[in-house]
């Protein structure tokens, strides 16, 4: 389990969780939201040929083949795995509905079954909904072989109301080897694409690069 690279050198990764569960789903279908996968990051991300590493739901995937073949087709992007319906693993997780242990192991394969078919840069990342962990929901995952990645830069962007927030938690917080949380979910994160350009600058002034969540941990 890692939190961050070393802190040497200059690297940074801005990571981007996509998250999708049924609730999330339903408000989709239903019209209440337009969409949970935000173009505007991933153009802006394209266009400054900036690296990054999106960690998927399966479910998202299912709901979004058009962009994901879009991040898988970057070979500055990284694919990695955030469950495949964004169910908690511990109690007390953000409200999040509860996934059992024994089916912990099924889940996760599964998301990287749905994810394989698409090419790119595949990782053997992992990031629990909410960070949320405890060491049943480790040893559930042991047979994996992943490497679970929190993040030591949280930005707060889900339901943010502004971008000023997200870009000084992320900034005040930032170190050569951090890995920063952010999302990629539109109608739950809606001023990520915001705050991305401020976050970028802000990198840029300290003397730090993005670069891939690979390079960032010393893994090759």
């Amino acid at each position: 389990m890692v939190d961050h690279g070393p802190r040497t050198g200059n690297k940074v990764a801005l990571t981007f969780d996509a998250d999708m569960t049924d609730a999330m789903r339903y408000q989709l279908r239903s019209g209440a939201v337009r969409s949970y996968a935000n173009l505007r990051i991933v153009d802006l991300l394209e266009r400054e040929n900036v690296p990054a590493t999106f960690f998927l739901t399966g479910k998202w995937v299912e709901q979004y083949p058009q962009v994901t073949r879009r991040l898988a087709a970057n070979p500055r992007f990284e694919l990695a795995n955030h469950t495949y319906a964004h169910l908690a693993f511990t109690a007390d997780c953000y409200g999040l509905p509860r996934l059992p242990q024994r089916q912990m192991t099924a889940d996760v394969a599964r998301t990287f079954d749905i994810v394989a078919p698409y090419g790119g840069r595949q990782t053997r990342y992992f990031r629990f909904p909410g960070l949320c962990h405890d060491r049943a929901a480790l040893d559930a995952l042991a047979p994996l072989g992943v490497t679970v990645v929190d993040g030591d830069v949280v930005s707060g962007d889900p339901f943010a109301t502004s971008w000023r927030p997200i870009v000084r938690a992320v900034l005040d917080g930032v170190r050569p080897g951090s890995v920063v949380v952010l999302h990629v979910t539109e109608a739950n994160a809606p001023m990520t694409d915001e705050a991305l350009p401020h976050i970028l600058a802000g990198l840029a002034e300290r003397g730090l690069e993005p670069a891939p969540l690979s390079e960032v941990l010393g893994h090759p």
